[in-house]
């Protein structure tokens, strides 16, 4: 008669395979993680070959308001706000329309931090007051149809060297032209 390992004893032959496919898979993990590791060396000439350098007059540069600039428009703008016990929201977003900062104050509406956003906006992509647009919808109002704009007084451009790099909006306040005179309270701080 055959004597029994004293492990097989332990152990069924469900467990046994169970076992066996655990250490399997981590020899496959462990062979897995060796190759991956050699994926970041360095480059073969066939990977070299699916990036391209492009020549500097095929780009080009933007400017953008720093961080500390977009803050400092949109906390003077609240802070106008404030003194006339006004309850507003304040975005300041990038040319691209991208937000880079946001100020809620206190008691501002629900509905002021979208439309602060969409005013800034607004006013960035057409690197004009968003009053002065408000007027050309009577002209064209197929512009009220294009997505992420509001074509309510509020929004003011930051420009530098006549080009448009921000959009100061502020929506909150009982009218367009104190959010608007908000607004252009936070453009004025960046320009000092």
């Amino acid at each position: 008669m055959k004597a029994m390992n004293p492990v097989h004893k332990k152990f069924s032959r469900r467990a046994r395979v169970a076992t066996g496919g655990a250490v399997l898979t981590a020899v496959a993990v462990s062979g897995f993680g060796a190759v991956s590791a050699n994926a970041s060396a360095p480059a073969t000439t066939a990977a070299t070959a699916a990036s391209a350098s492009v020549p500097a007059r095929a780009t080009t540069t933007s400017t953008h308001l720093t961080v500390d600039a977009a803050t400092k428009a949109a906390q003077a703008a609240l802070d106008a706000a404030e003194k006339e016990n006004q309850r507003v929201t304040v975005a300041v977003v990038d040319r691209n329309g991208n937000t880079i900062v946001t100020l809620r104050g206190d008691g501002a509406g629900p509905q002021s931090y979208e439309s602060a956003e969409r005013k800034a906006f607004t006013a960035a992509a057409w690197n004009a007051p968003t009053s002065q647009l408000a007027e050309r919808l009577q002209q064209a109002p197929n512009l009220k149809d294009i997505p992420g704009t509001l074509f309510l007084a509020g929004g003011v451009p930051v420009t530098a060297e006549n080009a448009p790099i921000a959009g100061i909006g502020v929506a909150g306040a009982p009218s367009g032209a104190l959010d608007e005179k908000f607004a252009q309270a936070g453009a004025n701080a960046v320009a000092r």
